[in-house]
């Protein structure tokens, strides 16, 4: 869009509402993305300077976090602003996200919105609230996948996901979107979704580094009846055709079969070039002969650098979407989100992942490049969760935010404020199990400098930890002498909090 009709098309505007209905919106998410593996939080992994460019033009939020830490219930709450029991999406395994709902995206068609959703769904209903929409299905291929069009066709197409993702997008920004109506585009990648299959010009990079093993590396879960009894372990649970890409013909494994899969969906040429690779790979881990922990080691250093592989194509296609926005002209008018649908685990207590209340996938990335008229910078210290993004941009676009929505509007951050009566606690609560990986149904509370933590269903197991002192949360503290005043604090928050969202588990406590 030409800078000169966006300026145009909003002084048909009242002056009242000027700063806020015209804004358009660009909402980029990843999936399984974590702070740890994007350099504006840490920089001792990777560097990712496109992603940090959304930062160094508007704000890193510092205390950001999810209601859920899984996919598909991430996501319902990002589109309705509501925790999961509310939007009815509690689990990937048995959910189906109900379309008929409230969402906000309806209510910013509403609002005269245009609204368009590419990538990654992952939600089993057909999208709605969208005036299109070229959605994966289910979880998405890396190699040559398929879309799944707003007709119902579902269409090979040539290449790698990440960059078709983008092409997509752009082509919808510059050929298919009614220039006359502010918009919303959601951009949702697969990557860097487990099996972290890399672009095949990225097979290379990463080879010659080492990554650093994160001090947790070797946990022992003491005192944390839970995570005894996790499956997301990478010496045991990682798969080594699936997740290492160490295979010789005749090698069998829980996943060997699914992993094959997904790679004979490359051509013969490229088929040839990534097998070439990959079987160097297996050829010196069979001459290393590794057991224990080297074996432990080996296959940390084999996913880092595929994760990283995946995380480089990622970086790239952000700064061609970021260079897109800018020489049109659509960056000065567009708040540009980049978030994850959680965080992951690094290494970090030895696991690969989500799903745990635990800080590395409780937490999630999120930076904002903000457009003309809002005022903040750097870093935002508030609490916030992805309950609050549908309120965010339906106070952006000047639409009414509905009662039912449990989010609060990060607007007054973006201009640069600090509500004195900001939030200064946040509600978790994860249901899938049993299934894949195998953790624990649990909800908690964050307050202040201290988590409490509740497993349920076949388990009652309570765990505190105390986050300035223990930010590893190795050490629980619960029912330890010196704790009972803390622990009546937070039991007591956490049912204000299961009472303010309607948690009917509060019934049980």
């Amino acid at each position: 869009m030409n800078k000169h009709l966006v300026l145009g098309s909003m002084l048909l505007l009242p002056a009242a509402t000027l700063a806020q209905s015209r804004y358009n919106i660009v909402y980029i998410m990843t999936d399984d993305h974590t702070a740890q593996m994007m350099s504006c939080y840490d920089s001792s992994n990777v560097q990712t300077p496109n992603l940090d460019r959304i930062a160094k033009a508007g704000v890193r939020f510092t205390n950001s976090y999810v209601a859920n830490s899984l996919s598909g219930p991430s996501r319902a709450c990002m589109l309705t602003g509501k925790h999961s029991h509310k939007n009815g999406f509690t689990n990937n395994e048995h959910g189906v996200f109900d379309g008929s709902q409230q969402t906000m995206p309806k209510l910013l068609q509403k609002a005269g919105y245009q609204t368009a959703l590419i990538g990654k769904w992952h939600l089993v209903s057909r999208p709605t609230g969208f005036d299109y929409f070229s959605i994966l299905p289910e979880q998405g291929n890396y190699y040559n996948p398929e879309f799944i069009s707003m007709e119902g066709d579902t269409l090979s197409e040539k290449g790698y996901v990440t960059n078709i993702i983008t092409d997509k997008s752009i082509d919808w920004l510059e050929h298919k979107r009614d220039r006359s109506k502010p918009f919303i585009l959601f951009v949702h990648h697969k990557a860097c979704h487990r099996d972290w299959l890399p672009e095949l010009k990225y097979l290379e990079l990463y080879e010659d580094k080492t990554f650093k093993v994160p001090e947790t590396f070797y946990d022992d879960y003491q005192g944390r009846l839970a995570a005894q009894t996790q499956e997301m372990n990478i010496a045991k649970d990682m798969d080594m055709a699936y997740d290492v890409k160490v295979y010789r013909p005749g090698d069998k494994s829980r996943l060997s079969s699914t992993y094959h899969a997904l790679v004979n969906r490359l051509d013969s040429a490229d088929r040839a070039r990534y097998n070439a690779f990959y079987d160097k790979i297996t050829e010196d881990f069979h001459a290393r002969n590794l057991t224990g922990k080297a074996l432990a080691e080996y296959k940390f250093q084999r996913y880092m650098r595929d994760y990283a592989k995946v995380t480089r194509s990622l970086d790239d296609n952000v700064g061609r979407l970021l260079d897109y926005l800018e020489q049109t002209g659509l960056a000065d008018s567009t708040l540009i989100v980049y978030t994850s649908d959680q965080g992951f685990y690094m290494g970090e207590h030895g696991w690969f992942d989500k799903r745990f209340m635990y800080e590395e996938s409780f937490r999630t990335p999120l930076v904002m490049q903000l457009p003309k008229g809002l005022q903040a910078r750097g870093d935002i210290a508030e609490l916030v969760q992805n309950i609050d993004y549908a309120p965010t941009f339906l106070d952006l676009a000047g639409a009414p935010i509905p009662d039912d929505i449990q989010g609060v509007s990060l607007l007054p951050l973006l201009k640069g404020k600090h509500p004195k009566n900001w939030r200064k606690s946040l509600y978790y609560h994860y249901y899938e199990y049993p299934a894949e990986h195998a953790v624990k149904r649990h909800y908690g509370v964050l307050y202040k400098n201290y988590k409490l933590i509740h497993f349920y269903n076949d388990i009652d197991s309570w765990e505190l930890y105390d986050l300035k002192n223990d930010p590893n949360e190795l050490h629980n503290i619960y029912g330890q002498e010196g704790t009972e005043k803390i622990t009546r604090t937070l039991r007591k928050e956490l049912l204000r909090l299961q009472k303010q969202y309607d948690d009917p588990i509060q019934k049980l406590n």
